[in-house]
Order: C-alpha cells, then structure tokens, then sequence
C-alpha cells in the first residue's frame, strides 16, 4: 500500500477523542444495563429458535459416515492452495499469472483496487474466495440428507462465510486500514458511536441504519403521485389518483401491493412510479394502502383481508366510478391475495358468480409454495410455533422482524456492506429512496400471518382443490377463467420465478408469462425511460419453466410497455371522460397517501 501507517498521526485532536472514547464508556454501559434488565424480563432465551441444530447435526453425521467425500473435498483445497501459492510467488517476481479465483459479477466486496493490485490483499481475497467455495462445496454436496435439512445448511453455510469475508475486518479490508491511517482512527471511533446509536435505536437489537431517514418524508418526496384518499375502513384505504389524460379506459385499474411492505414501493419518485406512469397511459387508477396494524387487530384473519382489502375496494370503485368491471394488478402477497379473491369468486355458486374483475395482473407473485425460495428456511414447525408465540404475547409479528428476515438472503448487499460503511468507515448511510422504503416495514396481524405461514408456505394448501376456504368458500384455484399477465423476474430470492410459473398450469383462463431480469424490486420497478435490463416473452405456456425459457425471446428494456398493450385489450372503451377523484359518489377523506402508510413501526 501507498500510505504508511502513522501519517495521519499529526492530524489527530486527542482532546476530541477523548471525549469521543469517554461518551461512547458511559453509553455502552446504558446500553448493558437496559439490555441486561430486558433478557430479564424475557426469562431464559430459546436455545435454537431458528431450529437449524438438528439439521447441522444430521448434516455432520453423513459427512462423517462417507470419509472418501470429506477426503476428495480436502484434496482439492489443497490443490487449489498449491495453486494459490504458485500465482502470489509469481506474482513476486514480476509475473502476471492468471487468478486462481475471482469474485462473482457484481460482488462489490472487493472493489477497491488494492484487492486486485496489492499482492498481499490479493492473495487475501483468494485465499478466501477458496476456502468459501470449499466449504460451500463440501456441505451442499453431503448426500442423504432431506430437503429442507440440506436448505438450511446450505443457507446458513453462506450466511456464515459471508460473515467471515475479510471485507468486514479492520486490518483485511485495504479501504478501512487507508481511512484509518488518514485520520487517525477517528473513522473507527465515528463507527462505533454509529454502532451505539444502532443498539439505541433498536433498544438492545442491532437495527443497521441503512439510509439517511431524515432525508425522506412519505408525501413530501416520496410517494408524491397527486390523489385523494376516497374510502377507508380497519385495514385499508383506497387511493384514487387525480388523471393526467383528457379520456381514459373505461375500466378502472385497481393495484393491490403486499401488506407485508407499504404500496409506495410502486411510487418512489415520479421518475420510478409505476402508479403514476399508469395514470398516464389513461387509466382511472386506485392502490389499496394497507394499515400497518397493531394489537388491536390481532383477530384480524386472512378472510378479513380478502373481504376488507379487495372486496371492498371493488365495491368503492363501483361506487366512485360507476363501472361493474375493473382490471386488478396484485404485486407479491398482493398477487396471492388476488389469486384467493379469483378463486372465491369463481366458487360463489350458481347464479352468483362474481365476475366484477375483468383481467388480472400478477407482480411476482407466488400460488404454489412447493419451491418457496429461501424464505421456507424459516419456515418449518417448531419455528412456526415460536413466530405463533411472540405474536400471541404481541398480538402481531414486528415489522422489523419480518425486514431482517429478507435482509439475511442478501447478506452481502444489505448487512455486510452497511457494517463495513457505518461501523468501520465511520461514515453516515447514504440517502436512498428504495432504502427508506425497505426499512419502512410493517406489522403482520398475529391471525393473519399464521393462516398464511401455515397454510401456504408449510402445508402448501393453496394449490390444492379445497385445500383453503375462505369466507366459508373452498377455493380451487383451476376455476380462475379471467386472462392473467404474470410477470416474474428472474433473480428473484424471494418469488423464485420458475415457482411463479406454477400459475400457467393452475389457471383455466389464458396466461400470457413474461420473465423480467433482475430481482423482486429492481426487475418490477422499471420505468421505459431508465432502458434497462431487458425481459422475455413466449407466445406458448409449455409445462415446464425451462421449456418456456428455451423457446422465449428477449426483448431490450422495460416490460412495462408490453403489460399496457395486453391490460388495454381488457379495458374497455378508450374515450371516456376522465375522472377526477370525488366526482363519483365517493367524497375525499383527504389527500393520498392518506394516514395509513404514515405509521411507522420504529
């Protein structure tokens, strides 16, 4: 490295530090006293909430019962070190040998320069890369083991390596030991007043500040799409958008976001919102704002969230616009909630068939929880059981519990990196809508998220004929006639697209699929004007997801344009005079975003 340790030495206020180290003493020992005092109040902690003993255990028994694979997968570490230690002697004298091992695309772990330039740091990274790879390797490859055992060891492996990364340590992280010799340490005393204030804020708990909270306020800067709020019971309010077009469809369209984050995910900015580039393609747009709940709807079911949430928007929207028949975009758990509301529809019984939804729109949306993802990981009886517990005593699942579980897929991208940023640079988040939003989590109503928990993602009883009733009706998801858009994207941890892809062979009704790339966020929330990433299509619904890919054809951009030419195919006539909201029956409750998104649960 260039810099030399001590040349900052000169810069440093010792006055200042010492009132830093001081302060940081004094609030440390708060912190331990109020943390101490809460353990007390829980009484004695479970010893494996997250149950993944007896899976490593079973994992280490049939590793050790087959010695001749421990052995193979020992014999090529070896080899790959003997390589290592080739390319850095090479290197030494001059030469430009080929890496050994490299990171993935994209792993912006190792991006500083002296990763790659520094001899000694090079070999760090590799040496890691290999041992990561080895034992990555080694463990995913035990035979015998069952299905969701092997998940767990297999997720938790890399949540274990990803925590070793020699990015997230002092001296192996080429970045930090520069920030630390230029300023004398204060970068590591500014990160650990950053790492107090986290366990402050979190009271006792790790809550990573992952942006600059203060530099976004719902309805100020984000979620800014012009509207009214026009009806609202416990669990929703209906925003209707103000037009932008002098004529629009003459179906309204209605968006149904998950509960489990709030709906402004498809209203960031005006750049990126999904809501108000639809309200210029001429349509009559309402989102259902779910209520972030607390205690007090604890009883509150899945049936309730059916018939409050999108029975009663329809309702509403009948009522403001005068229109039977209204096109239903359903984003995530939306989707599954519009798939269950299709499906009891369908099954209302002779002569009172509901047919008020004209098409319907699908945003990586799941309806057969067979492959689940990563997200069944934390999903098996005994750690049900101990979700249905603190929810008992709550009356609800806290909202922070929910995010930090989605954060642990992307480890890397959403804790490793703020750890090295904030505790080790020392610096503040930086301000990030998407961010903002991401740690804007809701609560889940204790009910609720356990029919759901339990009845899709363990049992998986969604897809079965009857396996579900809902407001007294079995649901068969077969019965869906209405054409169905499903858009999935392809590095989607959480919806995992070949998964989503079920719905073509569960739906009577005409399914056109279409694959976005990226992830859950970034491969739905892709304006036409950003022309990035690219999407797939293909005109047959083969059985198989990877038969549907082979024949499909990739298409540059955003599939945002290709969605507006099918739903305007379901939207009726195209001259109706533009609705302004409260020109119906409906008066305004106020503006959009309305009350309910600016609950917080921090």
């Amino acid at each position: 490295m260039d810099n030399q340790p001590g040349t900052g030495e000169e810069r440093v206020d010792h006055e200042r530090v010492a009132h830093s180290m001081a302060e940081i003493a004094d609030r440390s020992r708060r912190l331990v006293r109020d943390f101490l005092a809460h353990q007390a109040d829980k009484g004695v902690p479970e010893p494996d909430p997250l149950n993944i003993g007896g899976a490593f255990l079973e994992m280490t028994a049939r590793m050790m019962a087959n010695p001749a694979h421990l052995i193979e997968a020992n014999l090529g570490l070896w080899k790959d070190y003997m390589a290592l230690w080739h390319h850095a002697a090479s290197r030494m004298f001059g030469g430009t040998p080929q890496p050994v091992a490299q990171p993935e695309p994209g792993d912006r772990r190792f991006k500083d320069k002296a990763w790659i330039e520094s001899d000694v740091f090079d070999f760090i990274k590799q040496s890691y890369l290999l041992t990561s790879r080895w034992l990555q390797t080694t463990v995913g490859g035990v035979e015998g083991m069952a299905e969701k055992d092997a998940q767990k060891v297999d997720f938790y492996t890399r949540q274990f390596v990803e925590a070793l990364s020699p990015s997230n340590f002092v001296v192996t992280n080429p970045e930090v030991l520069r920030a630390t010799v230029e300023t004398g340490g204060e970068n590591l005393i500014n990160g650990l007043k950053n790492l107090l204030a986290d366990l402050e804020r979190g009271k006792g708990r790790l809550a990573i500040k992952m942006t600059d909270t203060e530099a976004f306020e719902v309805g100020r800067n984000v979620a800014v799409a012009k509207g009214k709020v026009v009806f609202r019971n416990d669990l929703i309010e209906l925003l209707q958008y103000d037009p932008t077009t002098k004529t629009v469809a003459e179906r309204p369209l209605l968006i149904m976001p998950p509960w489990i984050n709030k709906y402004y995910i498809l209203d960031l900015r005006p750049e990126n919102s999904f809501i108000q580039w639809a309200v210029d393609q001429g349509h009559t747009v309402f989102v259902i704002s779910w209520v972030n709940p607390d205690a007090r709807l604890a009883d509150k079911t899945f049936d309730d969230y059916m018939v409050e949430g999108p029975l009663k928007a329809l309702d509403a929207i009948h009522d403001a616009t005068g229109e039977a028949k209204v096109n239903v975009v359903g984003y995530c758990l939306g989707g599954t909630l519009l798939a269950c509301t299709l499906a009891w529809m369908a099954a209302k019984g002779a002569g009172k068939r509901d047919d008020r939804i004209a098409s319907a729109t699908f945003f990586t949306s799941l309806v057969d929880f067979k492959n689940a993802g990563e997200l069944a990981v934390f999903i098996d009886e005994k750690q049900l059981a101990s979700i249905e517990n603190k929810m008992q005593e709550r009356g609800y699942l806290e909202g922070a519990e929910m995010a930090s579980t989605f954060n642990m897929m992307r480890g890397n991208d959403l804790i490793w990196s703020f750890v090295v940023n904030n505790y080790l640079l020392g610096k503040d988040p930086f301000p990030f809508d998407l961010l903002y939003w991401n740690a804007d989590a809701t609560r889940m109503p204790a009910a609720m998220h356990s029919f759901y928990l339990r009845k899709m993602y363990l049992e998986n009883k969604l897809v079965e004929p009857g396996g579900i009733k809902l407001a007294s009706v079995p649901l068969d998801l077969r019965r869906i006639a209405v054409p169905s858009y499903v858009i999935s994207t392809r590095e989607d941890h959480i919806a995992p697209w070949k998964s989503t892809y079920a719905a073509v062979n569960l739906y009577k009704g005409p399914v056109r699929f279409v694959l976005s790339a990226s992830g859950h966020i970034a491969g739905v929330v892709n304006p036409p004007k950003a022309n990035k990433y690219c999407f797939w299509t293909n005109d047959k619904n083969p059985k198989t997801p990877d038969a549907w890919l082979k024949g499909a054809r990739e298409h540059p951009g955003s599939w945002w344009p290709d969605w507006q030419k099918w739903v305007s195919k379901h939207a009726g006539k195209k001259s109706v005079p533009a609705r302004k909201p409260g020109a119906g029956k409906l008066r305004p409750l106020g503006d959009a975003p309305g009350e309910y998104v600016k609950v917080r649960s921090d």
